[in-house]
């Protein structure tokens, strides 16, 4: 067995296809005794320890008995930046960007301050058991600079693109258009497709951008065609009222995106909680992703997402999970999830606990269009991964008392569990192209 090879023993979990669509049955795979065999950070084997077991059977193997794995978690939607600001008090969207982020913002033309708050934020997405995210900066090239080579020295899969900004905001936070495209573009040549990392050109939304600004935009994503397009739409009441002020001549929010020709099949599109039943119809056309913010639209109280128009069969559209911090209130998925079922159950709708871990895995790959490489344990994919202790606080261990399942009835029942009770406690590692992360 090479030295670059792990073979990883326990309880895994991932998805072959979309429970939103098709049975839980079809859709979800349990091995209550599975094996992952790892080979240069890619899965070269994977199946029941049975199956497996004679082939390897000489080989040093890491057993995490009593414990589940999954694929390692997705968020398409974070403000990296927003960390030192998370659970800022009270307001609404506008007033809570002028009063906290903007000058929280503006601490990162400080070249160090960016590569220490961007260390700090991608070891907490790790802790959290999050392998991959979509990520937001600010105006600053420094502060993408950062994220990219904290991401780079820890092999991370991560999206990012410097923030556009041009208008209504505080004039520290304002770049000029042309200047902002060459800065992009530059950046697009430089880290784009190197290693693990993606680029994503990304107006902070409507608002503060020009027309002219947007229309660099659309340059930028005309002559980089696999180039990621994150941005947020209709997230509030008053934000979806002044772009409509500001583009009198678009017929919504979202067609303000679309005049620049920024909607696509990789344009990430954050929060959408303010959609009518034509907004959706055209998503799902254009075969854009949404990113589900939960716990932000809660917190800023922005609305209730309409998920289940997003996931049915008239109007399918890709949704990944988000925590979209620092509007978002934890780093934790979990946490993301089962502020996602609350929302679901304010509607009098439902989710289940296999439909919010696939928004957070397979569905949020997919969302990425990166299914390929990322979101399930298929052989050939990057080997990101989460163990995860169901038992891991006192309470979650009283209500899970055997954390073992034989089935997908009692997985069900106990993952549900961990997905409400849960946080960055029940993280019993984390697995980044194969090799373990080490926390201090």
């Amino acid at each position: 067995m090479s030295s670059s090879t792990k073979i990883i023993r326990g309880s895994f979990l991932d998805f072959v296809n979309d429970p939103f669509y098709q049975s839980e049955v079809d859709s979800v795979r349990y091995l209550p005794d599975g094996l992952l065999v790892v080979e240069n950070g890619k899965i070269k084997a994977f199946g029941t320890y049975e199956s497996l077991k004679e082939q390897y059977a000489n080989d040093e193997i890491t057993s995490y008995q009593d414990k589940l794995i999954t694929p390692g978690l997705i968020d398409l939607h974070v403000h990296y930046p927003q960390t030192e600001m998370i659970a800022a008090y009270g307001e609404q969207l506008m007033e809570w960007l002028d009063q906290y982020t903007f000058p929280t913002e503006a601490k990162f033309k400080d070249r160090e301050y960016a590569r220490k708050i961007a260390s700090f934020f991608l070891d907490e997405l790790l802790r959290n058991g999050t392998t991959t995210a979509v990520v937001l900066t600010t105006i600053f090239p420094q502060s993408v600079e950062a994220i990219f080579t904290e991401a780079q020295s820890r092999q991370m899969r991560i999206i990012a693109g410097q923030m556009l900004m041009t208008r209504n905001a505080p004039d520290f936070l304002l770049n000029d258009a042309q200047t902002a495209y060459a800065q992009t573009r530059e950046q697009i040549q430089q880290w784009h497709g190197l290693d693990r990392l993606l680029y994503a050109i990304t107006p902070r939304f409507a608002i503060t951008s020009t027309p002219e600004e947007l229309s660099l935009a659309g340059k930028l994503k005309a002559e980089f065609a696999d180039v990621y397009v994150h941005t947020h739409l209709a997230e509030n009441v008053q934000e979806v009222q002044f772009t409509a002020e500001l583009f009198p001549e678009s017929k919504d929010y979202l067609n303000v995106y679309e005049q620049f020709d920024l909607i696509g099949d990789r344009t990430i599109l954050a929060h959408c909680v303010q959609l009518d039943d034509s907004a959706f119809a055209r998503l799902s056309d254009a075969g854009a992703a949404i990113a589900f913010c939960p716990t932000s639209n809660l917190f800023l109280g922005s609305g209730l997402f309409k998920l289940d128009q997003a996931k049915s069969t008239q109007t399918p559209i890709k949704v990944g999970l988000a925590t979209d911090v620092g509007g978002g209130t934890s780093l934790s998925q979990l946490k993301t999830m089962s502020d996602a079922y609350k929302i679901m159950q304010l509607q009098n709708k439902s989710l289940s606990v296999f439909q919010a871990f696939y928004l957070a895995t397979l569905g949020a790959a997919k969302a990425l269009s990166l299914e390929d490489q990322i979101g399930n344990f298929e052989l050939g994919k990057e080997a990101d991964f989460v163990v995860w202790d169901l038992q891991a606080t006192p309470l979650m261990k009283l209500r899970n008392p055997d954390p073992k399942s034989k089935n997908l009835a009692e997985l069900t029942e106990k993952a549900f569990a961990m997905m409400i009770l849960g946080d960055e406690r029940a993280v019993t590692a984390t697995y980044v192209a194969g090799e373990a992360v080490q926390f201090s």
